[in-house]
């Protein structure tokens, strides 16, 4: 009972964050040395941050993919990559401050979803006189910004600006693939299965999957509040039955799903993809965090759709660049 207890608080409070998050607009900014954050804050950066705590798995990742990775001293409890990273004294925006003082931080790197559920917490940081940055991207075109925004932050703006350039040219190099392919599948990307969500058309996962040569069958969706997921309904799921070749379902904490559930659902039976099994779910890691491991989830969707084009020649492409990244 205890335990069904404790799952079913961390839904809500999941599900609270979720509503918060979509209520935000995300418009950081880069002046010079001054990095205007998501709260509006003014933060002039003459020296790098040293003492770090990410509290949001994209900003770890890449401050590991700068280089920066001597200058986390705690990561947040949802962390899971890069593997190393991972000894790491463990926080969670549920903490008191007092525990987070004990690693003497310069700086706490959030997202506005920590800032707006816990308005409280942030206060507290600004009274121990710790920095606070609040950031993320909400589509490809604040992608870049955000990893510059990082390499300022710890001083690496040339390691960020050689992550853009190597992940442009293997877009490009994507891109040279896509222009063999003939017949492109057409494909419903799902984003919350149990409310028959996908991602708006401009949103990361959206770019991914057109970046691996895949249609989007419901460009006609709209963003639910200034998100990357976009409200779609299952009867214009199904008004597309028998063009969907595809049907992918993003798998992660706000989207617990199972193959078998999507063709439990009814109603899809008749969806073209459920009939012919070509139903695949793909991990949110490498399909909607910001990070330069995009690329893999970019292959990933590829092999599905093309499996002849997007072969292990391109997987060990992607792999190499990677490892470059996200060596220690």
């Amino acid at each position: 009972m205890r335990r069904k207890n404790n799952v079913t608080k961390f839904l809500i409070i999941n599900l609270f964050l979720f509503v918060v998050s979509s209520t935000l607009v995300y418009g950081f900014k880069i002046k010079n040395d001054t990095l205007i954050d998501d709260g509006g804050r003014h933060i002039k950066i003459t020296k790098p941050f040293k003492r770090i705590i990410s509290l949001y798995p994209a900003h770890t990742e890449n401050l590991c993919a700068l280089n920066g990775y001597k200058y986390i001293v705690g990561i947040s409890i949802s962390d899971t990559y890069p593997p190393y990273i991972l000894k790491k004294p463990k926080f969670s925006y549920h903490f008191g401050v007092e525990r987070f003082l004990v690693v003497k931080p310069d700086l706490i790197l959030i997202r506005p979803m920590i800032e707006f559920g816990y308005p409280n917490l942030i206060k507290k940081f600004k009274k121990e006189n710790i920095a606070v940055i609040s950031i993320q991207p909400n589509n490809i075109s604040s992608l870049y910004s955000y990893w510059m925004a990082l390499g300022l932050i710890i001083g690496k703006r040339e390691n960020a600006q050689q992550m853009i350039a190597d992940f442009r040219d293997t877009i490009e190099f994507f891109h040279s693939i896509n222009k063999k392919i003939k017949h492109k599948k057409r494909v419903y990307f799902e984003s919350i299965h149990r409310k028959f969500k996908t991602f708006a058309p401009d949103s990361i996962p959206m770019f991914v999957l057109k970046s691996a040569g895949g249609i989007n069958i419901a460009q006609d969706a709209y963003e639910v509040r200034n998100t990357n997921i976009a409200d779609y309904g299952k009867e214009k799921i199904l008004s597309h039955a028998k063009e969907i070749d595809v049907f992918l379902s993003q798998r992660g904490r706000m989207n617990r799903i199972r193959i078998k559930d999507i063709k439990k659902e009814p109603g899809f039976n008749i969806i073209k993809a459920v009939k012919n099994n070509a139903i695949y779910l793909v991990d949110e890691e490498v399909t909607s965090r910001p990070t330069i491991r995009l690329l893999m989830g970019i292959y990933e969707i590829g092999h599905i759709l093309y499996p002849t084009y997007y072969d292990n020649r391109v997987k060990q492409r992607i792999q190499n660049i990677l490892k470059k990244y996200y060596k220690k």
